[in-house]
């Protein structure tokens, strides 16, 4: 009888011993995902998202509240005059549309009883138009506007009104100019014998003056440094306090 049981008790601890083999060789191990990741990966990445997550949350309250309270701009409104000194010489003869050229604020821009931008501050013109004596017929002119301002550091586009400045044509200073010689000769021919010489002094006098006023001609128009030119803004400048 006892080896009878004895018999009985090895069979069952086997049986025992032989599933629990199985059942470790078939489940998963709970650190081994079944894409052959292990476990600690998938918490390893939901730890690091978790912080990111809590870090974006705190940042966009703060990043809200500093736009709420962030000072508003100032408003500079349409029409305010600019006043500028032109920093460079700019000419009819030489310069040409879109060209640039530096300059100063003259006077301070004030809203109320605060200077939005100071007196000196840095401004950029642009040149709109060029007509040079000797291209164009008709007055030489060069025409401008403002175009920026920098204040603190920081740089503002602008649209504002142009600025002309013009000369007398060629054309209308040679007819003066001919007219003129024409009657210095006439007088110069009638001292030397009349008649026939006031026709030939009239005639000399009259080529005298033409070439006189082609020498002469129509100056071409120079803006030169520290020239005042004002400008009136088209559109609102928002100013940001610093």
């Amino acid at each position: 009888m006892r080896h009878k049981a004895l018999a009985r008790y090895v069979m069952i601890v086997s049986v025992l011993a032989l599933i629990g083999c199985r059942n470790s060789a078939t489940s998963p191990d709970p650190g081994v995902t079944s894409d052959g990741n292990t476990g600690n990966a998938a918490p390893a990445s939901g730890a690091n998202s978790a912080p990111a997550q809590g870090a974006s949350a705190q940042n966009g309250p703060e990043s809200t509240l500093a736009h709420v309270f962030a000072p508003k701009p100032i408003v500079v409104k349409a029409g305010k005059e600019i006043v500028i000194t032109a920093d460079q010489s700019v000419s009819s003869k030489t310069s040409n549309s879109g060209d640039q050229f530096d300059a100063s604020l003259a006077e301070p821009v004030v809203v109320g009883d605060k200077v939005v931008i100071p007196k000196g501050a840095k401004a950029t013109g642009t040149v709109t138009q060029a007509k040079s004596a000797g291209k164009f017929k008709g007055n030489a002119a060069i025409t401008v506007t403002l175009s920026s301002v920098t204040v603190h550091g920081e740089e503002y586009r602008l649209k504002t009104t142009e600025v002309t400045e013009s000369g007398k044509g060629r054309g209308k200073r040679t007819a003066v100019g001919a007219g003129g010689g024409a009657v210095v000769g006439a007088l110069i021919g009638a001292l030397a014998g009349g008649g026939k010489g006031a026709a030939i002094g009239a005639g000399a006098g009259a080529g005298a003056g033409t070439a006189g006023a082609a020498f002469t001609g129509d100056k071409d128009i120079v803006i030169a440094p520290e020239t005042r030119l004002t400008f009136q803004l088209q559109e609102p400048l928002e100013v940001r306090k610093k």
